[in-house]
């Protein structure tokens, strides 16, 4: 596996903590609605269905991901915040926001591709680096 490093005012840092954006999967999606309002997911926050979250086995939380609906070539960003499906068969479960927006909402499911993408570095997360590397 290789880990992505990142050139800093000089310093070189090796962020092996994080998940392999080389990471693409295609399989079904399908969505999880109102019976889990409010339930925690497991990164602690609240599920909403008007989100951009999603849930998937693997990757670590906080990923975003790049969905497309290889029916119909509707692509949305999303963030993994749970963990799941646990259907045979299906690579990530979305909220029905996250359906709709892809057209498949009325269907329940259909066949996606996700890529994991870079995270865009923010304000906060640069003076974090900027810490780490003046140490």
């Amino acid at each position: 596996m290789r880990y992505p490093v990142i050139l800093l005012i000089g310093v070189w840092l090796c962020c092996s903590c994080e998940p392999d954006y080389n990471f693409v999967q295609q399989g079904k999606a399908s969505y999880y609605g109102r019976f889990f309002l409010g339930k925690k997911t497991a990164n602690g926050e609240k599920y909403h269905i008007d989100s951009m979250t999603a849930a998937h086995r693997h990757l670590p939380l906080g990923t975003h991901v790049l969905v497309t609906n290889l029916a119909n070539q509707k692509q949305i960003t999303v963030r993994i915040n749970d963990r799941g499906p646990y259907v045979k068969g299906r690579i990530i479960d979305l909220t029905p926001r996250g359906a709709d927006s892809l057209g498949f909402k009325e269907k329940g499911t259909t066949p996606v591709e996700i890529k994991a993408l870079l995270p865009q570095p923010t304000a906060d997360s640069l003076l974090q680096l900027l810490n780490i590397a003046t140490k």
